[in-house]
């Protein structure tokens, strides 16, 4: 390949330096901020501030976005004032306790629970290439694979498919995250697998399992955050396309449902009940 035709590497990612940071942080908080609450979770709408990489990189302080949201009262600043809390207490875990970057912080999850070999391999293949079968899911790994950012929603349903659904332990979900994502924060990262796979410090219950079509039908409700980034469902109106399985004809060139999540949270409630 030569030079000319290398692709550039900012492509797809915001632009990098304190200054843009600023300048984001200033339109989402004098505009987008007021919705946040009821937006944040729809990867369909621009209802996020795109700044974890720049507080990644130390671009923008928390102390800084802290400053200007203690001059707000409306419902979207105090929601994203807790997210910013939850950041830096993730970050004070791992310091308290840094094996928990690599060890679950529960042990809720006998070891026969999860798959290994080749079965492991061919289901971390099928999911970080973005061929599961679910669209709301692949939709979200595709769109990792080619920006290196994913709406955080779609991070906890895509997670939560890889251990609950395929039963694949959370640590090689999370160092898949790590190597590919701009804005990979070990402290928030590792801990937020853990929360998903019901090991870590919260006190939600181990039998939290998202289910990917409904969690597609809730909160890309048109369908066009799955067709932006899986293709081959483009031409699947509404939200049809969160379940083409139920078409006459499955849609050419897309794969079938690796499994049935009914069927997949059954063996894993089966399976975390045994602890």
């Amino acid at each position: 390949m030569t030079r000319r035709e290398l692709p550039d590497p900012a492509d797809g990612h915001p632009d990098a330096g304190e200054e843009r940071a600023r300048e984001r942080w200033e339109e989402f908080h004098t505009g987008a901020l007021a919705d946040y609450a009821s937006e944040r979770d729809r990867p369909d709408h621009e209802g996020t501030s795109a700044l974890s990489a720049s507080l990644k990189w130390g671009e923008l302080h928390p102390r800084t976005l802290l400053a200007d949201l203690a001059r707000k009262r409306n419902e979207g600043a105090a929601t994203f004032r807790g997210e910013l809390a939850w950041r830096e207490f993730y970050a004070d875990v791992l310091f308290h306790d840094p094996e928990s970057a690599r060890e679950s912080l529960r042990d809720v999850v006998p070891d026969d629970a999860w798959i290994a070999g080749a079965e492991e391999s061919d289901a971390l293949e099928a999911w970080t290439a973005g061929r599961t079968g679910y669209p709301f899911v692949d939709a979200g790994m595709r769109q990792l694979a080619e920006t290196g950012w994913m709406h955080n929603r779609v991070r906890m349903v895509v997670a939560s498919f890889l251990v609950k659904d395929l039963r694949v332990r959370w640590q090689a979900g999370a160092r898949h995250f790590m190597r590919t994502l701009i804005d990979g924060d070990l402290a928030s990262n590792q801990h937020n697998w853990q929360w998903v796979a019901g090991t870590g410090t919260d006190a939600a219950p181990f039998f939290r399992i998202f289910n990917p079509v409904t969690q597609g039908l809730k909160f890309d409700p048109h369908g066009d955050y799955v067709r932006r980034w899986v293709p081959e469902l483009g031409e699947i109106p509404g939200k049809a396309v969160h379940e083409p399985w139920k078409l006459d004809e499955q849609p050419a060139g897309y794969p079938e449902r690796m499994v049935d999540h009914k069927r997949a949270r059954e063996v894993t409630l089966e399976a975390y009940g045994r602890r």
